[in-house]
């Protein structure tokens, strides 16, 4: 127990952190270490389980609580802190996260299931379901970058992501053609195995967890296909073209039905996610379905009034500066925002601010007919 980190640095949070700042927490950590995400990377696969593991017990009020008083040593069933705690042999491999990121990208288990590495031989929870019933496969998630008038007005990308498919040599069993998969000799073919602990409180408790030996499966291949070494599947790099909606904004997602991991035990595929990464404009800034601007008007006009020509994402657009028009005077140029996702032909506004365009150089003429001008007012810019 002493080499584990401390539960609340390895979330990043304070020690008094609520429920959604903790969630939150893990919902980073879990996207960035996801092995989906960083492929064969053990260093990601090692911070990916600790940070399940410790959102596995400071999501849960009494795990935190039996956690804060007697740390790591209340989940160590040969102390007597575990055994004082009622959580002694606590199973943290058999924790189901999924449902942190079902929102993330509107279902379906969130960036690549994250409930744990899918495939024979992972890291994965039991869910409660039988191992031969037909499952879907897992989401999983890729970004693509847009431009900032691409993601206003929608555009359709290209993109390139690793693929799974059944291997077509083995049929997807994982097993050496001429061989099939045996039925788990330790849990007979259920994916789970039972359990019992003596408890001082409760006395005796069982607990369900995913079978070691076969890793929820249920069968053990014993002789693993040459091809795809026993995953039952092959890895290729496939093209996919994105629909970009108009209106979508930074950080949201475009689902294409069918495109994740393969299903189990004939169960559908899972989904692919494509995370919509915006480019920033120089000219527009954009918060919801308002964009803003600024433009820098010549005092002349400002002062006496005018038509001036401003940049909206569909051209330029004219209008008329009023008389005496103070500078920072902010103006809506309506429906030249950004249009709603669920209906492209309402938009937002825009909004422009005014500001007075000073000049840096001056000729000698425009000079004297600025000092004439401060006269005419009663002006001396000489002095103070």
């Amino acid at each position: 127990m002493a080499d584990k980190r401390d539960y609340y640095e390895v979330l990043g949070v304070a020690k008094d952190a609520d429920e959604a700042t903790i969630k939150k927490a893990y919902r980073q950590l879990a996207k960035k270490y996801h092995p989906d995400a960083n492929p064969g990377n053990k260093e990601a696969e090692a911070k990916f389980k600790e940070a399940g593991e410790a959102y596995a017990v400071l999501s849960d009020a009494e795990k935190r609580a039996a956690y804060d008083r007697y740390g790591h040593a209340a989940f160590d069933a040969n102390s007597a802190a575990g055994q004082a705690s009622g959580f002694g042999g606590f199973d943290f491999g058999g924790m189901d996260f999924s449902d942190i990121f079902s929102d993330l990208f509107g279902g379906g288990g969130g960036f690549g299931g994250f409930g744990g590495f899918g495939g024979r031989g992972g890291y994965s929870s039991y869910d409660g379901y039988s191992q031969n019933t037909a499952r879907r496969g897992s989401d999983v998630g890729t970004t693509v970058r847009v431009g900032f008038k691409e993601a206003i007005f929608g555009c359709e990308k290209e993109i390139e992501t690793d693929y799974r498919d059944a291997c077509t040599k083995c049929g997807g069993s994982g097993a050496k053609p001429g061989t099939s998969p045996v039925t788990c000799a330790k849990c007979g073919g259920r994916g789970k195995v039972s359990v019992v602990q003596n408890n001082p409180f409760f006395g005796q408790m069982q607990t369900v967890t995913v079978c070691p030996d076969c890793q929820g499966a249920g069968k053990v291949i014993k002789e693993k296909c040459p091809d795809c070494r026993g995953t039952g599947y092959t890895k290729m790099r496939k093209r996919f073209k994105v629909t970009i909606p108009a209106g979508i904004d930074d950080g949201q997602a475009v689902r294409l039905s069918g495109a994740g991991e393969p299903g189990l035990n004939g169960g559908p595929r899972g989904d692919l996610l494509v995370e919509v990464d915006v480019s920033m404009d120089p000219k527009f800034k954009r918060q919801g379905n308002t964009i803003f601007s600024t433009v820098s008007v010549p005092y002349a006009k400002m002062a006496l009034g005018g038509p001036l020509h401003i940049e909206t994402v569909d051209g330029k657009v004219e209008y008329q500066v009023k008389p005496g028009t103070p500078t920072d005077t902010k103006i809506r140029l309506k429906g030249k925002g950004v249009p709603y996702l669920n209906n492209k032909n309402v938009r937002g506004d825009q909004y422009v601010t005014l500001m007075v365009k000073v000049p840096t150089a001056l000729t000698p003429a425009q000079k004297e007919a600025l000092k004439a001008y401060a006269e005419s007012c009663g002006e001396d810019p000489s002095k103070p």
